[in-house]
C-alpha cells in the first residue's frame, strides 16, 4: 500500500491509519529529514525480527536506531545525561543526526545483547514525528538502500513502493527523500565523536 501524506500539514486520519498498522505489528517505510527509513514499533518483537531478517542481521548485533518525538521521549530510553549534553541535544534536535547514548532498562532486551547503548533520532520531519507521537512508542529505524551502484539510497517513494510492496505493509509517500544519511555522533564518552559524517554539520 502506498499512502500520500503531505509534510506541511499531515492529515490526522492518515497518521491514525499508519499507527493502526504499527500497533498490529506492521512494518512501514517512511520519510525523514534525510533518507527514507524502514521501521516498526520497537515494542513489537515479531516486527523487529522481520526487519532484522530482511536486513540479514541479528537484532542484538544490529545498529537500528530509535525515532523519538522529542527530548523528553528520548530521555525515556537513555540514562540521564549531563546538562552539557542536554544542551547539545537541544541545539541539534530535531535535525539530521543520530546520537548514540547509554541505554536504560526501557530499551527492549532483544535490542541490547551485549550492547549498552542506543542510537536515537528526532528527525525534522512532521510526518514521522506525528506518527511517533500518536503511537506513543519510538519507531525502530534503519535506512533502505538502493541496488544502484551510483545511488546508495532510494529517494523516489513510488519506486520504493514498487521495490518493497511485498516486504512491508505500507510505504508513505512524503515527497522525494534525500540520499545522504544522518550524521552519527557517539556521546557515550566525555567528548562527542563523529562516527559517520552525513547530512548534518556538527560543530562541537
Amino acid at each position: 500500500m502506498l499512502l500520500k501524506i503531505y509534510p506541511e500539514n499531515p492529515n490526522p486520519k492518515d497518521i491514525r491509519l499508519v499507527v493502526d498498522i504499527l500497533q498490529k505489528g506492521g512494518t512501514i517505510i517512511y520519510p525523514t529529514d534525510t533518507v527514507y527509513g524502514l521501521g516498526c514499533d520497537i515494542t513489537n518483537a515479531k516486527a523487529v525480527e522481520k526487519i532484522a531478517r530482511y536486513k540479514n542481521v541479528q537484532v542484538e548485533k544490529s545498529n537500528f536506531s530509535f525515532i523519538c518525538s522529542d527530548l523528553s521521549h528520548l530521555s525515556s530510553f537513555s540514562k540521564p545525561v549531563s546538562n552539557q549534553l542536554y544542551k547539545l541535544l537541544k541545539r541539534y534536535l530535531p535535525g539530521p543526526y543520530t546520537f548514540i547514548l547509554h541505554a536504560n532498562s526501557n530499551v527492549p532486551k532483544y535490542f541490547k545483547g551485549k550492547k549498552k547503548t542506543v542510537g536515537v533520532r528526532i528527525p525534522d520531519n512532521s510526518i514521522i514525528l506525528d506518527i511517533v507521537r500518536m503511537l506513543g512508542n519510538p519507531i525502530m529505524s534503519t535506512s533502505i538502500h538502493d541496488d544502484d551502484e551510483i545511488v546508495e539510497y532510494s529517494t523516489d517513494p513510488e519506486l520504493i513502493h514498487e521495490k518493497f510492496r511485498d516486504v512491508v505493509d505500507l510505504v508513505i509517500d512524503g515527497g522525494y527523500g534525500d540520499n545522504t544519511p544522518s550524521t552519527i555522533i557517539d556521546c557515550t564518552d566525555d567528548m562527542p565523536v563523529i562516527v559517520r559524517q552525513g547530512k548534518g554539520v556538527f560543530e562541537e
